[in-house]
């Protein structure tokens, strides 16, 4: 039997916020030794496991991901600031205040400014000001 176009084999589906079941029997299983675990998993890492040390910084203090930088960023108001913004980013990079992975996603902001207005002001590229 062919489906119509569009329509599920089975409309119901799962319902929003079911969980799989392996999710809930492992649940069920560390239910009321959570505890007991982790106690067991700070006192090895306290005594040097290092496998237990690895858990316990992963938890407790996860490495970060992202933090907000310190930039002093140009006033962007034309493509052509774009320019002396990425002249600031690659100066403040060489002085070492920001690491080459931070210019880099602080250069993909520009440049996705500069491109938004070449964009909306495509006439105005040349220009000093385009208010």
């Amino acid at each position: 039997m062919l489906f119509e176009k569009g329509q599920s084999g089975n409309p119901l589906g799962r319902p929003p916020g079911a969980r799989n079941r392996a999710t809930v029997m492992a649940e069920e299983l560390l239910q009321g030794e959570a505890e007991a675990i982790t106690r067991t998993v700070i006192e090895k890492a306290k005594a040097g496991d290092m496998t237990a040390l690895r858990i316990c910084l992963d938890r407790f203090a996860p490495p970060r991901k992202e933090r907000a930088i310190a930039f002093n960023l140009p006033p962007l108001a034309t493509t052509s600031d774009a320019l002396t913004a990425i002249a600031a980013l690659a100066a403040a990079t060489a002085e070492g205040d920001l690491t080459p992975s931070e210019a880099g996603e602080m250069f993909k902001l520009i440049e996705g400014y500069a491109r938004t207005l070449e964009v909306v002001y495509p006439a105005c590229i040349f220009r000093k000001s385009w208010l």
